[in-house]
Formats: structure tokens, C-alpha cells, sequence
């Protein structure tokens, strides 16, 4: 039978909380779901963009999550971990839906006219509620739709590095990529957003 904690579960931090649940403490379980179900349901409806299939992939991590507590490893942290495992079954059923879109680096090469800066802008509209104005949340939608449109290979690069603030370190251990190989793709997908995002604004603002 479980018991209770002695003391508040916000205090606990992932680690105690992990070995907690390979005690057997279902509480502990319950409690890391609830700190990282909204961060990895936002993250999976970037991700994937198709709702049915975030609701799957969303409950297989969490499934996968509560059936490996025999592999954890209490000294890593758990949300990169956790991440890896949404970000491997996202592709896993993209692959399913479709085939893998590729992309020609080469034709991607040119980035003199592209700021950083100016790409996190854009990307942090993306953010607002419906409660912001109008014209920011049309702009909001039309990043969702030039996001959606992306590679899959890029647009996971894209939410991880803009929208979850992971390290390179983090994103090549979650992607299971070299470090060189994230600053590459994620320098592409940087590059491929602003042409996208240029070229729909274009045809928006001829209407």
C-alpha cells in the first residue's frame, strides 16, 4: 500500500520523486505528471499538429514513463529524458501518416538576410491567447501554419531550441544527433521558417 508524503510534493525534486516511484509510490508518479503534462502537451501540438495523434503519442510517453521506473537513472534529469521519449513516438507516428519529408541543405544555404533576432520575434507571437489583439493573432496562426508546413526533421529542431529552450547538449541527446549536426539543422530550420514566413506574408499583404 502506498503511503503518503511526509512532507509537500512540490518540495520533492524529479530525482526523489523517481526513486520514490521505484518504491513503489504512485503519488510520485502522479505528481511528475502533473509538472510536465502541460510542457510536453504543448510541445507534442507543435510536433505533430494533427490532434488525434497527440493525444496517442501524449499518453504513450506518460505510459512509457510509469512501466520503465526500473531503467531510470535518478542522476539525469528527467525532462530532456522525458522529451526524447515524446519526441522519438512523435516521429514514429509522423513516419506512420506520411513519408518523411526531405529537404535540400543546399538550397538553403544562402542566409545572409536572416536575423536571429528578428526569427525569436516572430516565433514569440506565436505565443498569445486569444484574449490578445487581433492582428497578433493572426500572426500567431500564420507561424502555426508555416511551422506546421516544415519539415519534420526541422520543425522538431525549431520548438525544441525557440519554444523549450533546450541546450545543443540537450537537443543532440534528445534527437540522438552530434552537437555540430543540431547546430546545422537548426541553423536550416532558422533559414527555412524566414523563407517560408517572407514568402506567405508576400502573398498575404497582395489581398
Amino acid at each position: 500500500m502506498a503511503t503518503e508524503p511526509v512532507k509537500s510534493v512540490q518540495t520533492y525534486t524529479d530525482a526523489q520523486l523517481l526513486e520514490q516511484y521505484r518504491k513503489g509510490e504512485e503519488w510520485a508518479f502522479r505528481e511528475l505528471v502533473d509538472r510536465y503534462k502541460n510542457s510536453l502537451y504543448a510541445f507534442l501540438r507543435r510536433f505533430v499538429t494533427q490532434q488525434d495523434l497527440v493525444e496517442d503519442v501524449f499518453q504513450e510517453t506518460f505510459l512509457q514513463l510509469y512501466t520503465s521506473q526500473d531503467s531510470f537513472d535518478v542522476d539525469r534529469p528527467l525532462r530532456p529524458w522525458l522529451f526524447t521519449i515524446a519526441a522519438n513516438k512523435a516521429k514514429d507516428a509522423l513516419r506512420k501518416m506520411q513519408r518523411q519529408a526531405t529537404l535540400s541543405m543546399g538550397t538553403l544555404a544562402d542566409a545572409g538576410d536572416v536575423s536571429i533576432d528578428e526569427v525569436v520575434n516572430i516565433l514569440k507571437s506565436y505565443e498569445v491567447t486569444p484574449d490578445d489583439e487581433v492582428s497578433r493573432d493572426e500572426t500567431a496562426n500564420r507561424v502555426r501554419q508555416v511551422i506546421a508546413e516544415m519539415p519534420e526533421n526541422l520543425r522538431g529542431i525549431l520548438i525544441l531550441a525557440y519554444f523549450e529552450q533546450f541546450s545543443y547538449k540537450q537537443m543532440a541527446e534528445i534527437l540522438s544527433i552530434p552537437i555540430g549536426t543540431v547546430k546545422s539543422r537548426l541553423h536550416t530550420a532558422v533559414v527555412h521558417f524566414m523563407k517560408k514566413w517572407k514568402s506567405a506574408n508576400r502573398g498575404t499583404d497582395q489581398l
